[in-house]
């Protein structure tokens, strides 16, 4: 896993690595700048083209002079550094960078408290304005500043961090932040990036390492941690010989109404398409023609009319409930049946979410290490309302603790929050996924992976992953507008054998 540290570890991080590699911070400045810089001048390698470089006076704007000059080196012929001097604080690397392209032929202007802001003619703006450091919301020069330069519609590529965007914590719904093209970031991702918030403020993001010391960097035990192909190659298990369907275990899929069994069959087909060795579906007796016929090899358990249908408990080694079922008596009745008969792990999604929402006396009966799956709407009623995505994943944290449980909160970057505190960022999708059913898609795979034994935590780590992986395959390749969730659910195998070569 990537540890993701807040600004506060960021700090700490970049402090042992200067104490212990050894190194001077005015190296790692150097070093950080050259990252940045071969990244940038292969993807703007017009040498011609105006380039403008904000700075201001902490560590960021000192990065910023320092790409300013090596760019110089690289034979781009049209820089100008502005310097924002909104105030007489200076760390000491701006002060040693502003001496070194001082000795340059780059052109370089101050902006005062107050001036006029000089006209700009940049076609691209570096912003290294403020850097990593932010704790409070853009103010004064440094606010009318970015405004500005929000107006101009001009290409923006931030150093680290976006001028006015939080690494961490609640992020004012009022703020002021410079808009990115890109964000050329130093070692990992900021946790801001992986949430909503960020999206009116990013178009995307590229890592470069900056050789912080990673082994220090793991034993700060960062509860927020971004998860990557290597760590899904090692968690998946791969088939073997003499195995047979009982060796990867039964599945029980309650969902669908009859106006709602495409739920209840998507859902159904990915957990077959992930590898469960035995499907069964719970649904009404009107949907078992369109069972059938979708796919033939998951077998039923037929509700009637509106009867409590007979369930051997022995026989399933996990359930998925929710998908399609409704939120009228019936269902109630249903969940609240199978809430108080089966005791091991379950993945709870959609109207099963509403319902346990609506009747919060039913969550001491939900069977410890059960996954829940909520979107944002159902994660608030569940839980309350909340203002932003940090609230949400503190709450989740709580949540997850009290009652023993895995929350899979669905995102762009879907968050997979553990009893133990633990925040998993998944890193696979894309908006060609965005389309009704996807979730149930999800809760089939995730339900499959628990039938097969895979741990709570394991399942929906990697269900999210493969989930995303399987539609990246599908979309990205041909510029797939949309993707279908039953051409995510057909694409599983095929995506975890790639996985497990």
């Amino acid at each position: 896993m990537l540890p993701l540290l807040t600004s506060a570890q960021i700090r700490e991080a970049d402090a042992y690595t200067i104490a212990n590699e050894p190194i001077a911070s005015i190296d790692l400045m150097e070093r950080a700048s050259k990252a940045f810089v071969g990244w940038f001048v292969n993807h703007f390698p017009d040498k011609k083209q105006a380039i403008s470089v904000y700075c201001g006076t902490g560590n960021n704007g000192g990065d910023g002079l320092a790409i300013a000059r090596m760019l110089d080196d690289h034979q781009f012929k049209n820089l100008d550094v502005k310097i924002a001097r909104f105030s007489e604080k200076a760390t000491d690397d701006f002060n040693t960078n502003l001496k070194k392209i001082q000795q340059t032929k780059v052109h370089l202007s101050e902006i005062g408290e107050g001036e006029t802001l000089p006209e700009e003619f940049g076609e691209v703006i570096i912003d290294a304005l403020l850097g990593s450091g932010l704790n409070k919301p853009l103010s004064g020069d440094y606010k009318r500043l970015v405004d500005d330069l929000n107006g101009l519609k001009r290409t923006v590529v931030a150093v680290d961090v976006p001028t006015g965007l939080f690494t961490d914590g609640e992020m004012p719904t009022d703020g002021v932040v410079l808009k990115a093209d890109l964000v050329i970031t130093f070692q990992a991702p900021k946790i801001s990036f992986l949430l909503p918030e960020s999206g009116p403020y990013i178009k995307c993001w590229e890592v470069v390492n900056i050789g912080i010391d990673e082994k220090f960097v793991q034993s700060l035990d960062s509860p927020y941690q971004a998860v990557e192909e290597k760590d899904i190659r090692k968690m998946l298990k791969p088939r073997h010989r003499f195995s047979n369907k009982g060796t990867y275990g039964h599945a029980l899929i309650v969902a669908g109404q009859p106006e709602t069994m495409g739920a209840a069959l998507l859902c159904a087909s990915a957990c077959v398409y992930t590898g469960a060795g035995l499907t069964t579906a719970c649904v009404p007796q009107s949907g078992l023609t369109a069972l059938n016929s979708y796919m033939p090899e998951i077998m039923a358990i037929v509700r009637h009319n509106q009867e409590i249908p007979e369930i051997e408990w022995d026989k399933f080694n996990t359930m998925g409930i929710g998908p399609g079922l409704g939120k009228d008596q019936y269902a109630l009745d249903l969940m609240i049946h199978i809430l108080t008969n089966y005791k091991k792990p379950i993945v709870i999604d959609a109207d099963a979410l509403n319902l346990l929402s609506a009747h919060k006396e039913f969550w001491n009966v939900v069977p410890e290490n059960s996954v829940l799956t909520p979107h944002m709407k159902e994660f608030d009623r569940l839980f309350g309302e909340h203002e932003n995505w940090w609230q949400r994943i503190q709450t989740g944290i709580k949540k997850a603790k009290d009652h023993q449980l895995y929350i899979l909160l669905k995102n762009d970057h879907t968050i997979i929050i553990t009893p133990q505190g633990k925040v998993y960022f998944n890193t696979t999708s894309n908006p060609a996924m965005a389309s009704g059913g996807m979730g149930d898609v999800l809760t089939g795979i995730i339900t499959s992976l628990l039938a097969q034994r895979y741990s709570p935590k394991d399942a929906c780590i990697i269900g999210a992953y493969i989930h995303g992986k399987a539609g990246d395959e599908l979309a990205l390749p041909n510029r797939a507008n949309v993707v279908l969730p039953g051409q995510v659910a057909a694409r599983l195998p095929f995506t975890m054998a790639k996985l497990m070569a």
